[in-house]
């Protein structure tokens, strides 16, 4: 409202100045709701255009929208009748944008007005109903991200010096914050400079009311903290397949402390929090679900009235979980969480099932083979003593050859072709490791003798162990 239209309603209440004291707060109050019926298009106007711009104070996001908020912020209070504006600039934080009017009469109180214009990220765009920059009228009201916290808010406050044509019955102090959300040097700034926020009431506009269309004073709100967590168990990430069951998982850890923090019922288990009773207006339950888009058919945690569980009583809510995403899962134990987990490690040595080269890290585990395959690798081979043959599923490449199995090899046609049987060496002589056979052999450094370069063997004990036999030897290299 320009100062015609303050003219106009001061003309009125002027007119009525002989009629009894309620005669004339009820015409002023009259004059007030037609005045605000009034001015109502164009607060919402300016409340698209604000609620347009990205003001996200978080780290990663660019500043210049959030100044953009201030510079319209700063042109909508002067035209509001707001002339002694002023910033506080804090180190790491959005401008704080300060504003004052003087009380009408030295017997006036001062009002301290406060509202935050930065907002929250809006999270995955695709999930939203229309873009969330984007103001869009639907039923009731007007959707965007940040309108209701706190952008809508602030409009109330300019809306009300519009109303009074920039000279309200009190005092005023003004004091918009521009990184509320995040978190900032403001929030321990007050108590350190009481005179710039003296003043003999506050309203904070930054809740909202019970139900559309009822006004809603709020004298008092939770507090809040926020608790990291951070979990440890191994050194390092280990294959699930081979430690699963016995190695503790660090996300199954937290899970289970975070379970703590509840009761059956759904109520806060937490030592030191205490509910108190709640004697003021609250949600009726579908009320509530249709607030919070609850369904029908989920059960509302917690017991006693939503009053008592909403505004006088503790909540505990977990915001975020670092924990590896579903397509890049690795079959491993995981070390830590919340922070990221490291990709699986090798099996552990010895005689495990499936054990064969260190898996590499990748997000898919190799599957665990047949105890009864023989796993050859680069540096060398291993065997398996068995009494039977095992019937095994097909493989991808060629089975090593069973001992004592003579290979058709062009080794084995070269030792034939000059005379010799095969299982002997260039001297001659049969190996004595051929002699049992399922055993496997152990290799040794070799020989030289007058007829060339042998390798020596002899008979090892039952079990599995390493050797590479070599290329000039009875036995073929297994590849």
């Amino acid at each position: 409202m320009r100062g015609d239209d303050a003219a106009e309603r001061g003309s009125a209440v002027h007119e009525n100045a002989g009629d009894p004291p309620f005669r004339r707060a009820r015409a002023a109050d009259g004059a007030l709701e037609t005045t605000v019926d009034a001015l109502m298009d164009g607060v919402c106007a300016d409340l698209k255009r604000l609620a347009a711009i990205p003001s996200i104070a978080f780290p990663g996001f660019s500043p210049e929208p959030v100044l953009q908020a201030r510079d319209l912020l700063v042109a909508l209070l002067r035209d509001a009748g707001v002339a002694d504006i002023g910033e506080l600039n804090l180190p790491g934080t959005a401008p704080v944008i300060t504003g004052s009017l003087p009380p009408p009469t030295p017997e006036a109180p001062t009002v301290l007005l406060y509202g935050h214009y930065d907002v929250q990220p809006p999270g995955e765009e695709r999930l939203w109903d229309s873009p969330p920059f984007e103001p869009t009228d639907i039923e009731g009201g007007i959707r965007a991200r940040g309108i209701a916290d706190d952008k809508a808010n602030l409009m109330v406050h300019i809306g009300a010096l519009r109303a009074y044509g920039g000279r309200p019955p009190v005092g005023i102090r003004i004091v918009f914050e521009g990184q509320e959300e995040y978190g900032s040097a403001f929030d321990d700034y007050p108590p350190t400079e009481p005179d710039l926020f003296a003043c003999d009431a506050m309203i904070i506009a930054d809740t909202g009311n019970i139900r559309p269309g009822t006004p809603t004073l709020t004298t008092a709100l939770r507090g809040s903290a926020v608790v990291f967590a951070e979990v440890r168990t191994l050194r390092a990430a280990v294959h699930s397949g081979a430690y699963g069951g016995a190695a503790p998982d660090a996300l199954l850890v937290l899970l289970k402390a975070l379970a703590t923090l509840h009761d059956v019922h759904g109520d806060v288990a937490v030592e030191g929090l205490h509910r108190e009773p709640w004697d003021g207006s609250a949600f009726t339950d579908d009320e509530f679900r249709e607030v919070a888009g609850v369904p029908h058919g989920t059960p509302l945690l917690g017991s006693g009235g939503l009053g008592e569980r909403l505004w006088s009583g503790p909540a505990v809510t977990v915001i975020g979980l670092d924990a590896p995403p579903v397509d890049r899962a690795a079959a491993a134990v995981g070390p830590v969480r919340p922070r990221q987990a490291e990709p699986p490690g090798p099996p552990p040595a010895g005689p495990t099932r499936g054990a064969g080269r260190p898996h590499p890290p990748s997000a898919t585990a190799a599957p665990v083979r047949h105890p009864a395959h023989r796993h050859s690798g680069r540096r060398g081979t291993r065997l398996r003593s068995r009494r039977r043959r095992t019937r095994l599923p097909r493989r991808p490449h060629r089975p090593a050859p069973r001992l004592g199995h003579r290979p058709r090899t062009r080794r084995v046609r070269r030792i034939r072709a000059a005379g010799q049987r095969p299982g002997q060496g260039r001297t001659g002589r049969r190996d004595p490791a051929l002699r049992r056979r399922g055993q496997p052999l152990r290799s040794a450094r070799p020989q030289r003798t007058g007829a060339g370069v042998r390798t020596a063997r002899r008979p090892a004990r039952r079990g599995r162990l390493h050797g590479r036999v070599r290329s000039d030897s009875p036995c073929e290299e297994l590849r």
